[in-house]
């Protein structure tokens, strides 16, 4: 798997920032680097293929709360289009972070994350980081590869990186949580890379018509618990809850982190 190297931005900052369906798994590689995790639970079943279509030009803002300080980055998470990739049919995904004051003075970021998935599974074809955090700036491009594909094009700047079967980025995992039929389906389980580490993610169905209220409303929701595991053992003291609206878009409203350095919440405030 390449090697891409860490996040420019303390782990305070990832944490911050990365509580959002679309960014968990960068949380997670902060978190994993510093917690002893827990064995896989052996129930966990597979991630079923999706079976909802996504919607070209979405977009979902959402605001960011962290321990006691509200409004402190914004987070856009957006369905660009389906096109081909490399011969593949596939959807262009993308995240945009930025801080805002009083954090942006003590840690100024403006990242963007593409996704390139597999158009029926969701599976990430390609994942870009290209981040801009306090004055410095990364780009990595990541083509995924489980090595039993066609030989593709070489792209300059663009790196392998070796997944298992099936795997998807942070974005292409955010948007099949909501192709999941969660009143059939109680529990999936898929690999996610996230630029760094290869994690098994288990969602579950803990609450089919909880009540939350955002900016951007009150809504009826499936709360999922997300549970996320390094090498079978799962990062101790990290927790997650995606809840989803309970309507045929399943928006995700409202994330939920809990970690040994803090507490976060990502709350949506628009959808168009």
């Amino acid at each position: 798997m390449a090697n891409q190297g860490s996040l420019i931005s303390p782990k305070i900052t990832a944490a911050l920032l990365a509580a959002v369906a679309a960014l968990l798994l960068v949380l997670v590689g902060h978190a994993a680097q510093t917690h002893k995790p827990r064995r896989a639970p052996r129930t966990a079943k597979p991630a079923p293929a999706p079976v909802l279509p996504l919607r070209p030009g979405e977009v979902l803002d959402y605001t960011a709360n962290f321990l006691k300080l509200n409004n402190v980055a914004t987070i856009r998470l957006s369905v660009n289009e389906r096109r081909e990739f490399y011969g593949r049919p596939a959807w262009h995904l993308q995240a945009f972070a930025h801080t805002l004051n009083p954090l942006r003075m003590i840690f100024e970021l403006d990242d963007q994350f593409d996704s390139y998935s597999d158009a029926s599974t969701l599976a990430s074809l390609q994942y870009e980081l290209h981040l801009h955090e306090r004055g410095q700036t990364v780009d990595s491009l990541l083509r995924m590869t489980t090595g039993q594909e066609l030989a593709q094009p070489s792209q300059r700047g663009v790196a392998l990186a070796r997944v298992l079967p099936g795997t998807r980025d942070p974005l292409g995992m955010a948007q099949f949580l909501r192709t999941v039929d969660w009143a059939k389906t109680k529990e999936v389980r898929a690999p996610v890379y996230d630029g760094r580490q290869l994690y098994d993610v288990v969602a579950r169905l803990v609450e089919s018509a909880a009540k939350v209220q955002v900016p951007a409303g009150t809504y009826s929701v499936s709360r999922i618990e997300l549970r996320v595991f390094e090498r079978g053992m799962e990062l101790k003291n990290t927790h997650f809850a995606l809840s989803l609206a309970n309507d045929a878009a399943r928006t995700p409203v409202l994330l939920e982190a809990e970690m040994p350095y803090g507490s976060a919440q990502v709350q949506l405030t628009r959808s168009q």
